[in-house]
């Protein structure tokens, strides 16, 4: 059974259409790159993937049942196991907070866990991306872009969820970091048995990561398949155009 699911999802803002008849699965463990370029509907469905919206036609599915906004014990179930990781480390990181505070919020919010097991699962979850317990004590503006990336990933893990949904994680960081972020989302995968949705305009980034890619045009997938399979052989003129832009990363 998929863990999440769009069916037949439509969504406008406005008079305007930026989603047609996209169905798409997600299965447990998996990991899924979303491609293309600005505009083509990427962010605007992992939107939908959060609960952040509701689709204009079609439904969305967790665990094989249409999320209802308005069910609270299912979308406090959902929030603790699907978060997000937002493209800006920066701006999604309170500058007023102490970095225990941040990283801690999703326990607190969701009712998780209080007192001495939830000052755990922070420290836990600030190790867990390479991160000092010194951390915890410090503000966001005293880090590095990579370093506030990690510490907004790290609070996407404090809950300890089944999916991880990030809008193009690394896309604000320079390449050397992007690299890193990469492969701690990589190694996080792999250890923990997350789901992840990676929404990129790169695809030399979802290839580092994603075992599966689906290729987004003007809101509707063209293509998707394999992530080796459609960099070495995509069947689409978009799609081979997204490959020849593919930038070589330094490793």
């Amino acid at each position: 059974m998929s863990v999440l699911e769009l069916r037949d999802a439509g969504f406008s803002y406005g008079s305007r259409s930026v989603l047609d008849d996209v169905s798409l699965s997600v299965a447990e463990g998996e990991s899924v790159g979303l491609v293309g370029e600005s505009g083509a509907g990427k962010s605007t469905i992992l939107r939908l993937l959060l609960g952040l919206a509701a689709p204009r036609d079609g439904s969305v599915l967790f665990d094989g049942r249409p999320l209802d906004l308005r069910d609270r014990s299912l979308m406090r179930r959902f929030r603790a196991s699907v978060q997000p990781v937002f493209q800006d480390p920066y701006s999604s990181l309170d500058p007023r907070q102490r970095i225990d505070r941040i990283v801690g919020e999703p326990l607190r919010s969701l009712g998780l866990a209080r007192g001495a097991d939830a000052a755990s699962r922070v420290e836990e979850a600030v190790a867990a991306v390479g991160l000092d317990a010194g951390t915890l004590t410090r503000y966001p503006h005293e880090f590095s872009g990579g370093q506030r990336q990690r510490i907004a990933i790290a609070r996407a893990l404090v809950s300890r969820p089944r999916v991880l949904l990030a809008d193009e994680p690394v896309s604000a960081l320079d390449v050397t970091t992007r690299v890193q972020v990469i492969d701690l989302l990589a190694r996080l995968r792999r250890e923990n048995g997350l789901t992840l949705v990676m929404v990129s305009h790169d695809l030399s980034a979802v290839a580092s990561v994603c075992e599966r890619t689906v290729v987004l045009q003007h809101g509707r997938i063209v293509e998707a398949g394999a992530t080796r399979s459609i960099l070495s052989s995509p069947s689409t003129a978009y799609a081979r155009q997204l490959v020849a832009a593919v930038p070589r990363l330094p490793r």
